[in-house]
């Protein structure tokens, strides 16, 4: 390898194939003939790429550091309000759990994007309207578009959460590429998080438990309701102070399971041939059809939003595209079985908001899919995948939005 390096010294493309054939070995025979190379410019830089070691990390700047704290001890005192105050928990946590983590996350945003004052104000406008008009509709638990706005509020308000992660544009300039990354991220750090927790919570109860004491009710009540409370927002303050501590996590997870996906789904589709069930006649059946289609599109565009455009070999390309494809064969399922049910039982407020959502996921699978189609085969490049995921999204919003506030107005609250 020594040999080898010194008679790459003027061609750095050689040089590069060299470390890509054995990172260690050419580091190793490197640092060893860099004593006598030290005048070399191109020398001093390999040097330097190959030995730099970033300070320590970063936890943010100190008026950071204060915010977060503050605003972890604000959600977990919104998160107690039920106690606090004897309200009904049921009626406060179905209508309000939303309201405890985004309206913090969109301020720490706003703060940290130095978004301008007119549009702090529109965002806090609207979730102050958003509260008003949540708490004061009827009291009925039968209501199903009570249900509905109750659902599709927490999808609105991450929104406008990604309105505020892009940094607050109206004309496009909404980096939604970045919120998608951003939510994988969160979602791996939160998971970290939890594990922590929970390995904590079951120490510390088991400990008193061994003292005689059972503190099992007080703790879960006000240790574990705040602390979930405030897991967002730790989570999202490390993913922006400390980035590298996932940024080759999740590309890793994705990258693994997208695979196991594309198998599972196509074993669950050949077994629901089967089974003898099918979501036409059976409505949990196509609960369950809808939710396994979210969760497959989420990992879809997350893999896709975790990728650089040389980051993604052919095979997972292929497997996305596969992904995609098997995706919009349940999406097509799930969609006929809406269309078929409205036919034979008519409209009603869940069918129509099933209706509109898997129109607009199919719509979006297949312009995704296309866009995977095109890049397998050379015609565009991986990043118009990304721009093809995020064209969406706005639509999404506004979806969510007609549900959670014209809704209920339009079916008589029913």
């Amino acid at each position: 390898m020594h040999e080898e390096i010194l008679s790459s010294l003027n061609n750095p493309r050689q040089l590069e194939k060299l470390y890509w054939t054995n990172k260690t070995t050419f580091k190793a025979a490197f640092n060893a003939l860099y004593p006598s190379l030290q005048d070399n410019p191109l020398a001093e830089g390999w040097y330097q790429r190959l030995n730099y070691r970033p300070d320590d990390l970063s936890w943010g700047t100190p008026s950071e550091r204060l915010f977060v704290v503050v605003a972890s001890g604000l959600a977990a005192l919104l998160a107690q309000l039920p106690k606090l105050l004897s309200l009904d928990q049921e009626l406060f946590y179905s209508r309000n759990v939303g309201f405890i983590v985004f309206p913090i996350l969109i301020a720490y945003f706003v703060w940290k994007n130095k978004i301008s004052w007119k549009t702090a104000a529109w965002l806090g406008g609207l979730t102050l309207f958003a509260v008003g008009f949540i708490n004061f509709l009827p009291k009925n638990p039968t209501s199903n578009t009570l249900i509905l706005s109750c659902i599709h509020l927490p999808l609105w308000l991450w929104s406008l959460l990604g309105f505020t992660f892009g940094g607050g544009g109206v004309k496009g300039e909404v980096n939604w590429l970045g919120f998608l990354r951003y939510n994988g991220e969160l979602a791996v750090v939160t998971a970290l998080l939890l594990i922590a927790g929970g390995l904590t919570t079951a120490l510390t109860i088991n400990l008193f438990a061994l003292s005689g004491l059972k503190i099992e009710t007080f703790y879960f009540n006000y240790i574990v309701i705040s602390g979930l409370a405030a897991v967002p927002i730790v989570a999202t303050f490390l993913t922006q102070a400390q980035p590298a501590l996932v940024n080759k996590v999740a590309p890793v997870i994705a990258n693994l399971f997208s695979p196991v996906a594309l198998v599972m789904l196509v074993v669950y589709l050949t077994a629901t041939v089967f089974s003898g069930k099918d979501p036409y006649h059976d409505r949990d059946f196509l609960l369950l059809y809808n939710a396994l289609l979210i969760g497959v599109m989420a990992l879809i565009f997350f893999s896709v939003a975790e990728a650089t455009p040389n980051s993604k070999k052919p095979v997972q390309i292929l497997i996305l595209f596969l992904l995609s494809a098997v995706t919009v064969v349940v999406n097509s399922i799930a969609l006929s079985a809406v269309l078929f049910r409205i036919a034979e039982w008519g409209i009603t407020p869940n069918r129509a908001a099933v209706l509109g959502a898997n129109v607009l996921m199919l719509s979006h699978l297949l312009y995704v899919g296309s866009q995977l189609f095109r890049t397998m085969t050379r015609k565009n490049d991986l990043s118009l995948v990304g721009r093809s995921m995020t064209f969406f999204l706005p639509v999404y919003s506004l979806w969510s939005a007609i549900v959670v506030f014209l809704f209920p107005l339009l079916f008589g609250f029913k």
